[in-house]
């Protein structure tokens, strides 16, 4: 780079500089400036580059070109060498030249100052070598490591099995009570329960077209009223249930399944002032096999997921370990097991409205096509934070194989609203 390039690229700049702040420009001309202040910009990147690629060629004085790429700052020793104070060469004497072109007609543009820049630490008159950017060292290897033949090296390649399981956990202990003095004018009792569940989940997927699903829920509540004479509590909610599902990837989402379904409780079940046991554990035990397809749902933004699984085919097996509610379970008198073959379907499905809100639903039929069950179980949860919600529980039912009652027929219900503890993972 020459003296004439320089003073060519200092003249442009100085009028670039001067177009660009005029009061009065119009639209067009406004264009105009902006193609040549790019045009001009690309040329000082063009400069620059060939100044950094080739060092060796500059002179001494190249080490104030800094100063037409750093921001416009007024630097006192421009003034005396452009008074002829002390003696310059001619490049020198070009960049005073443009400075004080700009320092005399447009003050407005320089920003900075010289004292400024002495304040922030030492200003460094001329550039004889290249600034160049210092690497820092992340780590270093091991001299015995580094093969400077390029022999292959002795590596140790760790290969780790990827872990295809997935376990998921939500656990709640909620509680109700209730108080009613004797002398309320609307009558009524009082009564405390208690409802505590777990949820454990261990789900298998090897991406591979095979998945294997489990999950066991355990659910036990009791209550206690004063105008049971004959129970200091009894259960309300009382649940074991294991679903296992195996699947083989048919589609993106559909999968021929195999599932397994069993439950039955923990404890005896009883009704307030009566002695008669109405279920027990293994009274019912019921055991549903079936063979289908099942879809994985995703919808909704993946607010909205879970399963639909349709099995055309479902073997159904019930034992009742107490011959006394033999036919309250639809069994002959006197018999523990009954056997039979239908259909059968099962929705598992969880709705996020919110963050803080979600609806857990479960349809679960099955059909012999001379008796069927429908269950229809809807919690609805609303978490206040990480340890505390509050659940509302609504769970009809429909059962054509027991007794028909002469209020409700073959339909069922049970529901609860309760707030507590919970914690999931």
């Amino acid at each position: 780079m020459n003296i004439r390039h320089i003073i060519l690229l200092l003249f442009l700049a100085t009028c670039v500089g001067a177009s660009a702040q005029h009061p009065f420009k119009t639209r067009k001309s406004k264009v105009k400036d902006t193609l040549i202040v790019k045009s001009y910009a690309d040329s000082l990147l063009s400069a620059r580059e060939r100044i950094y690629a080739a060092p060796d060629s500059c002179t001494e004085a190249d080490g104030r070109l800094f100063r037409l790429f750093s921001p416009t700052t007024f630097y006192h020793s421009v003034a005396g060498d452009y008074l002829g104070s002390t003696p310059v060469d001619d490049r020198d004497m070009a960049i005073d030249m443009a400075l004080m072109n700009v320092y005399l007609n447009k003050p407005r543009l320089v920003t900075k100052s010289e004292r400024s820049l002495r304040r922030m630490g030492e200003i460094h008159e001329e550039m004889k070598t290249p600034i160049r950017k210092k690497e820092m060292l992340v780590s270093r290897a091991d001299d015995d490591v580094i093969d400077n033949a390029g022999l292959d090296l002795p590596l140790e390649i760790i290969v780790k099995k990827p872990n295809f399981w997935k376990y998921q956990g939500e656990y709640y202990l909620q509680m109700l009570q209730n108080y009613v003095s004797s002398n309320w004018y609307k009558g009524g009792e009082s009564n405390y329960s208690m409802v505590a569940s777990a949820i454990m989940q261990a789900n298998y997927n090897n991406k591979q077209k095979v998945k294997f699903d489990n999950k066991l829920e355990m659910k036990l509540g009791f209550q206690t009223s004063r105008g049971d004479t004959l129970h200091s509590f009894k259960t309300s909610e009382d649940l074991i249930r294991y679903t296992g599902r195996l699947g083989l990837q048919a589609s993106k989402k559909w999968y021929y399944s195999l599932q397994l379904i069993a439950y039955t409780q923990f404890a005896r079940g009883f009704k307030s002032n009566d002695a008669t046991v109405y279920s027990d554990i293994l009274s019912p035990l019921n055991v549903n096999v079936s063979v289908g397809m099942d879809y994985n749902v995703v919808w909704l933004n993946k607010r909205l997921t879970g399963t639909i699984q349709m099995a055309p085919l479902a073997y159904n097996f019930r034992y009742v370990g107490r011959k006394a509610l033999a036919t309250r379970y639809g069994l002959k008198e006197g018999d523990h097991t009954l056997n039979d073959f239908g259909s059968e379907c099962t929705i598992d499905l969880t709705w996020a409205f919110a963050p803080n809100v979600k609806w857990k639903t479960r349809l679960y039929g099955y059909t012999t096509y001379k008796r069927a069950e429908l269950e229809w179980e809807n919690t609805l949860m609303f978490q206040f934070n990480k340890y505390i919600s509050s659940n509302v529980f609504v769970y009809p039912r429909f059962d054509d194989g027991a007794k028909r009652d002469k209020d409700h027929g073959y339909w069922q219900l049970k529901e609860y609203a309760s707030i507590g503890f919970t914690y999931s993972f």
